[in-house]
């Protein structure tokens, strides 16, 4: 299902049952979009290949923002890649020396083994158990995982790189003043030395090359209050469907599994009310989320 949404105004625009997400249907569902008078002034996408030549032939003077959510989710995937890399070849460092005795140890064999610590082996398991902690933000931490990380950081010392870039990825991506400000932001991290010595962190940087990190950034252009950054709006409109979806028997015809869309987005729309109007009634519930109080009602946003 392609989808399309507004988000400052909390409401699915329009959508399309295709055979397969390729560049055709795209371009047919964007053609449509058009012909109907949608003008959007930025578009937000995540990182698919089926976007850019279609946004540039319908819509040239539009804004093409790529969503944020999702570049920090393909980096943070990145650098684990790193650390399972190294945490393998730190387990595979402790399973070297002597070969274990069968049976039983004995308590003399027990209290030299706690006496030396945590076996390489060990800490390699430590390592894999919290590493996680390498792409969480340090501001949600607990004293425990501030104390996890130390000793992984101990174990592993080559750690820190990788905890240092995902540091600089979310001070990157935090509400920079401006594009001249998030372009030194970025500078500064690729001219760091010690990330291009890490074969995971070099891809990472390719998803902020000179080309790319402007449509990272495009959100910049717009006021405080009309600013989007990620297409978690789509998002979320998925998985209602495919909440609901379960509750079903399974779709028979191609049919019934479009009125069962229609009737959906039916049911959202007509409990859907201009933002405005919903700010001076603070009392009326809002079934489908939360909207921006300044926002427009024009359809902004395609994903």
């Amino acid at each position: 299902m392609l989808l399309a949404t507004d988000p400052l105004s909390d409401l699915p625009v329009a959508f399309a049952l295709v055979a397969a997400n390729d560049q055709h249907h795209m371009w047919r569902f964007l053609k449509n979009l058009k012909n109907w008078g949608l003008e959007p002034r930025v578009v937000v996408t995540d990182g698919s290949n089926l976007y850019p030549a279609v946004i540039a032939e319908f819509w040239s003077e539009a804004d093409h923002q790529l969503c944020v959510f999702h570049v920090i989710k393909d980096i943070n995937k990145l650098i684990l890649d790193a650390v399972r890399r190294m945490q393998k070849a730190m387990s595979r460092r402790g399973k070297g020396g002597r070969k274990k005795k069968r049976g039983r140890k004995s308590r003399k064999a027990k209290a030299a083994a706690a006496r030396r610590g945590m076996t390489v082996k060990e800490k390699a398991y430590f390592v894999f158990k919290h590493r996680y902690l390498i792409v969480k933000r340090q501001e949600d931490f607990t004293e425990q995982e501030h104390d996890d990380l130390r000793r992984m950081l101990e174990y592993l010392p080559q750690l820190a790189t990788l905890r240092r870039f995902a540091d600089r990825m979310y001070w990157l991506f935090d509400t920079p003043k401006d594009f001249h400000q998030a372009s030194c932001r970025r500078a500064a991290i690729v001219r760091n030395p010690a990330f291009p010595a890490v074969p995971e962190l070099v891809k990472a940087m390719e998803q902020l090359d000179e080309e790319k990190f402007p449509k990272l950034m495009a959100y910049l252009n717009n006021p405080i209050s009309r600013r989007v950054r990620t297409n978690n709006h789509v998002e979320r409109t998925n998985r209602m469907f495919r909440f609901l979806e379960k509750v079903r028997y399974k779709w028979r015809r191609r049919k019934t599994l479009v009125r069962f869309v229609v009737l959906t987005l039916d049911d959202v729309w007509s409990d859907w009310e201009p933002p405005m109007a919903r700010g001076a009634d603070r009392s009326k519930p809002v079934k489908h989320g939360k909207a921006q109080p300044q926002a427009r009602q024009t359809p902004r946003r395609v994903a």
